[in-house]
């Protein structure tokens, strides 16, 4: 008995020098011990706060043909319902169309010359044309198609005014038209970012770093020469997700090719650069999955892939403008979807060309060719 007691006294002692070990090593290595409190963190504050399901403040525009006072009251109870927030006036339904194409607005209302004498008779008295591709969306504009006037306009003597709804680029309201471009910004966030933030780190686990040490190669083109053969690999999933996104869900490729392609060539450089910065940060290629796995989670999140930006809190946009994701997630959906062209998303696409340049010369000014 004696012998056993003693035995497990000493399996004990063991036991505990290695737990030590671990929660020293653990408490030691802070970017491992961050991402254990950060990433939980990050999860709850997204899903609770920055994630809602009720839209409100959607951008519109408003085209008033008839320029009366049943008009602009008619504009006062729509801005009163919250739902949407009025972002231009405009004068006919082709410059909304274009304002809708390029993503400033999310819809438009149409308001006829003869919107007094429609008033008058009861008949619809004017259009929503709504960017369908959000189903949230299409769903929160639905939501104004039959809206009390009674208080408002002294000509209203129904109990409701109707307004017809006319959905653009998915009239059907299938969710596949609206995931499958987004589903490309998501994967290839998660695969770009994660092959190059090991980059570094694998040659220093390797031992590889003593030969670059060695040679005159400078940081820029070591970090230039490290993204280079991963721009292929991503311009191939893209074609793999569209191209299955065409033949089994019927989604439509408007666009031209040539726009689509320039298009995810800037965001893929874009995500290996963040990748690059991440490689630079980490000492270990767990460090870089874990750092890789705090990008992914707010680029899903807060791109607009699951939930539009206009239901999400202010400061969770701030934050979602500053995610290469969310620029992309714009520029693909309106090529693919809307036949938009590069120049009507030159906003995003000088954001993810501006975001490329700096953070290649960040991660070129970190990296030093040392094996400490």
């Amino acid at each position: 008995m004696a012998s056993l007691l003693n035995s497990f006294r000493h399996s004990y002692l063991r036991i505990y020098a290695i737990t030590a070990k671990e929660i020293k090593q653990l408490s030691r290595d802070r970017i491992t011990f961050a991402m254990v409190i950060m990433i939980p963190l990050i999860q709850l504050l997204l899903f609770g706060y920055a994630i809602n399901t009720d839209v409100r403040a959607i951008p519109v525009a408003i085209v008033d043909q008839s320029d009366s006072a049943a008009g602009r009251w008619i504009v006062e109870a729509v801005k009163v319902t919250q739902v949407v927030e009025v972002k231009q006036f405009l004068t006919t339904a082709e410059q909304a169309q274009a304002a809708i194409r390029r993503g400033d607005i999310k819809a438009a209302l149409i308001l006829p010359p003869t919107l007094t004498e429609k008033l008058a008779h009861n008949e619809p008295i004017g259009q929503w044309i709504v960017d369908g591709s959000d189903t949230m969306i299409a769903g929160a504009i639905k939501q104004l198609k039959n809206l009390s006037l009674n208080d408002i306009v002294p000509e209203q003597t129904s109990s409701s005014s109707r307004f017809e709804v006319s959905l653009f680029y998915n009239p059907e309201q299938r969710s596949a038209v609206n995931i499958v471009p987004g589903l490309i910004a998501v994967i290839l966030t998660m695969t770009m970012v994660l092959f190059t933030s090991s980059a570094i780190v694998r040659e220093r686990e390797r031992g590889n770093l003593e030969l670059l040490i060695t040679t005159p190669i400078k940081p820029l083109e070591l970090m230039i020469g490290k993204i280079l053969p991963y721009i292929v690999i991503g311009l191939v999933q893209m074609t793999i997700i569209l191209g299955l996104g065409n033949l089994i869900f019927a989604v439509p490729i408007n666009g031209a090719i040539s726009h689509l392609l320039l298009g995810t060539l800037l965001f893929i450089t874009a995500s290996l650069t963040l990748g690059l910065i991440i490689s630079t940060i980490a000492h270990t290629q767990l460090q870089a999955m874990q750092m890789t796995i705090f990008i992914l989670l707010p680029t899903i999140l807060l791109s607009g892939f699951i939930t539009p930006l206009e239901a999400m809190p202010t400061t969770a946009q701030w934050i979602a403008e500053a995610l290469p994701g969310t620029h992309f997630m714009r520029v693909i959906r309106a090529i693919v979807l809307k036949g938009a062209t590069i120049g009507e998303l030159i906003k995003d696409i000088l954001w993810l060309v501006g975001f490329t340049l700096i953070g290649l010369w960040v991660a070129a000014k970190r990296f030093n060719k040392r094996l400490d």
